[in-house]
């Protein structure tokens, strides 16, 4: 009864996700075992969509991909990823972009807009990320930003915009969303959890719910990988500000 609760209220959560749900709200400890087959038997399943396997493809000619799956960052700001996902509301579509720190997968930027191939979000985006780097005196290390092949990414524009600092650019191969897993997962479930667990498709003003979301993301959500701390209590513990 108690996962089933659970599931009711964040659908798009996992057995996973549901059993330290339960946790947080009674102080249960069980297996994640046990609550697999509790959700078996009472037919509880993630309504989460599942993504499929795609191909390689070929290297960026501007930036050649500098992470190949050393994704293990030992502070912030050192490997951030970014990345454009499209929202649909009732007959609108809304492109969100996202700037992420692998460090505590710490949503460090946003930016929406409901103009269709609009580059302001990824300025938006880089703009934050270049008040960070202002505001960190100690950050003498390069920044190695992430990202897909897109048309606003792979512009001279966007590049100049950010040539008098030290930004390490690195590019997924074409096609291949393996290249930037945590970036592509993120897409993924954050959106069922925003439909299924938020109510985005009836939102009366997208921006703001986006904002709460952001908030609660980073300083509430509990996060598996991060032994189910948020990505601020994370950080915080570890001794970065």
């Amino acid at each position: 009864r108690l996962l089933q609760a659970a599931h009711e209220k964040h659908p798009s959560h996992g057995y996973h996700r549901l059993a330290h749900d339960v946790f947080l709200k009674t102080g249960w400890v069980f297996s994640h075992n046990l609550a697999h087959k509790c959700c078996k038997a009472a037919g509880i399943r993630s309504k989460a969509r599942k993504g499929r396997y795609k191909r390689p493809g070929e290297e960026s000619i501007l930036f050649p991909n500098q992470v190949r799956g050393h994704w293990n960052a030992a502070a912030p700001l050192q490997l951030v990823v970014s990345d454009m996902t499209t929202l649909k509301v009732g007959t609108t579509y809304w492109e969100w972009t996202i700037l992420l720190d692998t460090f505590n997968n710490e949503i460090l930027a946003h930016s929406v807009t409901s103009q269709r191939g609009s580059n302001k979000p990824y300025y938006h985006c880089l703009e934050q990320l270049k008040n960070m780097m202002d505001k960190r005196e100690e950050q003498t290390s390069q920044v190695v930003f992430h990202t897909d092949q897109g048309a606003v990414y792979s512009s001279r524009a966007f590049c100049q915009a950010h040539h008098n600092y030290n930004i390490l650019r690195s590019m997924s191969r074409g096609g291949t969303p393996t290249d930037n897993p945590i970036m592509e997962a993120l897409n993924g479930w954050i959106k069922e959890e925003l439909y299924l667990d938020f109510d985005l498709a009836h939102a009366n003003n997208v921006p703001a719910l986006l904002d709460n979301y952001v908030r609660f993301f980073n300083s509430d959500r509990p996060a598996a990988a991060l032994g189910y701390k948020s990505p601020v209590q994370y950080r915080s513990e570890r001794g970065f500000l």
